[in-house]
């Protein structure tokens, strides 16, 4: 019953709190942060009831047609716990946010619950069905999240986010479908038992575009980056750290337990992963916004946990560190970009932009928000001693483990520099980030005097406690993850259809180090050297050249579905719509099916049908009738056939067999020989020669040769004596070569071949 009143309990609070926003503002905010937390100490409850080994399930049968299940497993109750915690933090923050603005908070607080009751009711979720349904609650819950300022950017990225939210969903609906049909169930448990089935592979694909899109993996990540940039800076840190992690939940639950054992799968995933990680670091780096840069950082780590997973994938049963680092890096990247984004907020708070070279200079002055800022990015970048750093050297770990365990494959070797690259081009936009706002100087002097005067007071202690809370864990997870990490992701790995890890993991072996200094030397020279080079100017400051065209969502999303596909429609629609009037439809069609219908009626009443065909069936009887009797039957078809099987049985021995076929053989060969010689001669005359000394010389025409030809092959033949066949000169070039003959004989033999074998074809396709 607990689970049903953590699915409940935002429900209540999102009708309570707008209500009581109609009499005071105070009262809604109280409200919405008392939910909250009453929400997270329930989630933390249920957790340690869980931790101590109690099956927490509900069920509600019958509810929406197929039932709803709930469950409460280690990773559903650890990871609900730590949406719960999210939420509460953000709502603590938003408090202060949103202290100048007065539209739009009852809306905002309404759906923050309810998007809420939707994470719950996924991570609780124990059938697919469940899970879609509040998945869906929680894609049509959140979209306000976007739309909040209702700006134009705004508005087109909700739609957008709503798009692909909508149409990726119906596809993993039409997956389900497959899969009920398939195996008759969609409970967790039977998709576990269908793993390695056929017919489950195009369900599983289906069902895994609208998680996959949810997560924001490549090529449906278009909504991430627009989406987190326009919503207010608490929601950004939910729908980077949390709704992401929903998409990779359903991730987890088609890919580990159906998917598990398709090699092409996990090499697919595993490159989509790669994919997704460098693309969002490489926007990440070119971006000039503080808030897109975070939301694309976002779209690179959803490609860390995705290798993870992948890897997890490839290696079966012996994947267990890799699936131990996917599991850690959902939580160290949750509550990075919570931290990371709670701080974006603070800034934008008393700066009202997010534009980089208007920001910078901002944090000079304010050592609060600068350590807090600071260990975030540090975190994100994989520094030791941070949380980043520990999941981040389990899933390079499994990838190493991966191009070990399989020899031969040294891509394997090349998606592992890619990881680091990666990684350091983390390094890279994080330093840009860290050292634009508390490092460098803004180039209006003025606005730099604006910020240095908020030095001290540019947050209430509320919202600076806050973020103190935000960076804790990121310490105690960095020093202590033997003790901390590791027992979650053993606690999670039963979910994950893989081994829990038997033994701690050496993070700051010498090895361990040396791979995190790889990425840190790659981050620090892409920024010395290309960000700095050619992506700021003293001048000009940060200069976004991100190529304008370059964006999928214009280049090919919008097009096609919003313009193409439409104009398709329409176009056909149009045609059927005018198909009903043309001539064709109109006039022809009906009177060339009333001629044939009106013959096919008079055919019967027909003199050839009463007359003739009676009389040609009569005559063809009478005459096999005939036929049997008569003397052609009777004498001379077995006349016949005597004396042509005993001319055969003759055949072999008689001289036209033994003489005279092969001579004529031999003499034709000898013909067809001395044709194609001069026939090429006759060619080289015409084509190959100069023509003015072709005119000079007293050259043969082509009768002449042609003469010869025939004369040569008669003489062999033993019909024309020696003398009157012309001796040929071996030293005149003019004849040719035995070389140029053997080739054009075979040549013409070859095509009279083909020529032959073609009719044959025919005949028998004729004769069928």
């Amino acid at each position: 019953m607990i689970l049903l009143v953590l699915i409940l309990l935002p429900v209540l609070g999102a009708v309570l709190s707008p209500l009581a926003g109609r009499k005071s503002g105070g009262a809604r905010e109280l409200l919405l942060r008392l939910f909250t937390l009453l929400e997270l100490l329930l989630s933390l409850y249920t957790a340690w009831r869980v931790l101590r080994g109690e099956t927490v399930t509900f069920a509600l049968p019958g509810m929406l047609g197929l039932g709803l299940s709930f469950r409460a497993d280690a990773f559903r109750a650890v990871y609900a716990s730590l949406a719960c915690f999210m939420w509460a933090i953000a709502c603590q923050f938003s408090l202060e946010y949103f202290a100048g603005h007065t539209a739009n908070r009852g809306r905002y607080a309404l759906f923050t619950l309810l998007t809420l009751c939707g994470v719950v009711g996924v991570f609780y979720s124990d059938d697919l069905y469940t899970t879609f349904v509040f998945f869906e609650i929680m894609s049509i819950a959140s979209y306000p999240w976007v739309a909040h300022e209702e700006t134009s950017g705004a508005m087109r990225a909700a739609a957008t986010y709503l798009g692909v939210s909508v149409a990726c969903g119906m596809v993993t609906l039409m997956g389900m479908f497959l899969a009920w049909k398939e195996i008759g169930s969609l409970s967790f448990s039977a998709l576990r038992s269908a793993e390695g089935s056929n017919g489950m592979g195009v369900a599983a694909c289906l069902m895994l575009v609208g998680y996959c899109a949810k997560a924001g993996m490549v090529p449906l990540h278009i909504w991430l980056p627009k989406a987190h940039p326009v919503a207010p800076a608490p929601a950004s840190a939910l729908l980077s750290g949390m709704l992401t992690k929903t998409g990779l939940f359903g991730v987890i639950v088609i890919g580990m337990n159906v998917m598990g054992e398709s090699e092409v799968f996990g090499h697919v995933f595993l490159a989509l992963g790669l994919v997704t990680m460098t693309l969002g670091a490489v926007l990440a780096v070119f971006s000039v916004n503080l808030k897109r840069t975070l939301a694309c950082s976002s779209l690179s780590q959803i490609g860390y946990i995705t290798v993870g997973l992948s890897c997890a994938m490839l290696l079966g049963h012996h994947g267990a560190l890799a699936a131990a680092g996917a599991v850690g890096h959902m939580v160290n990247h949750s509550l990075l970009k919570l931290c990371l984004f709670l701080c974006a907020g603070a800034a934008y708070m008393k700066a009202h932009t997010l534009d980089l070279n208007e920001l910078k200079g901002f944090g000079r002055g304010k050592p609060l928000l600068h350590i807090v800022f600071l260990l975030g990015a540090m975190g994100l970048a994989g520094v030791p001693l941070l949380n980043g750093y520990t999941s981040k050297t389990m899933i390079h770990e499994g990838l190493v483990e991966l191009a070990g365990e399989i020899e031969g494959f040294s891509v394997y070797r090349l998606c592992e520099w890619v990881f680091l690259f990666a990684a350091g081009l983390t390094t890279a936009y994080m330093l840009k980030l860290y050292i634009c706002l508390f490092w460098q100087k803004n180039r209006d002097a003025h606005r730099q005097a604006h910020y240095d005067e908020l030095s001290g007071h540019s947050m209430s202690a509320r919202s600076a406690c806050v973020l103190v809370l935000t960076a804790v864990p990121l310490i105690a997870i960095g020093t202590l993850p033997n003790r901390v990490l590791l027992p979650l992701t053993r606690a999670c790995a039963d979910f994950l259809n893989r081994p829990a890890l038997s033994h701690d993991v050496s993070f700051f072996s010498f090895g361990n180090l040396k791979g995190g200094g790889v990425s840190l030397v790659i981050g620090v020279t892409v920024y010395l050297f290309f960000v700095r080079k050619a992506l700021h100017t003293e001048k000009e400051g940060y200069i976004d050249r991100w190529p304008k065209w370059l964006d999928l969502e214009e280049l090919f999303y919008r097009p096609v579905f919003i313009r193409f596909l439409p104009w398709l429609g329409c176009t056909l629609a149009s045609a059927l719509d005018h198909l009903p009037d043309c001539r064709l439809i109109r006039v022809w069609i009906p009177k060339g099916a009333s001629a044939f219908f009106s013959f096919l009626d008079r055919l019967p009443d027909s003199k050839f049908v009463l007359q003739w065909i009676p009389k040609c069936c009569t005559a063809v009887f009478s005459f096999l009738d005939h036929l049997l009797d008569s003397k052609l039957v009777l004498q001379w078809i077995p006349k016949c056939c005597t004396a042509a099987f005993s001319f055969l049985e003759r055949l072999p021995e008689s001289k036209f067999f033994s003489r005279i076929l092969p001579g004529f053989f031999v003499a034709l060969v000898r013909v067809l020989d001395e044709l194609v010689d001069h026939l090429m001669l006759l060619g080289r005359q015409l084509f190959l020669v100069n023509r003015e000394e072709l005119g000079r010389a007293q050259a043969d025409n082509v009768f002449t040769h042609l003469a010869r030809a025939l004369a040569e092959g008669l003489h062999k033949l033993g019909v024309l004596p020696k003398r009157f066949v012309r001796q040929r000169d071996a030293s005149d070039p003019s004849w040719g070569n035995s070389l140029t003959n053997a080739i054009s004989f075979g040549l013409l033999l070859c095509t009279a071949g083909l020529v032959g074998a073609i009719l044959y074809v025919f005949i028998r396709l004729g004769a069928q």
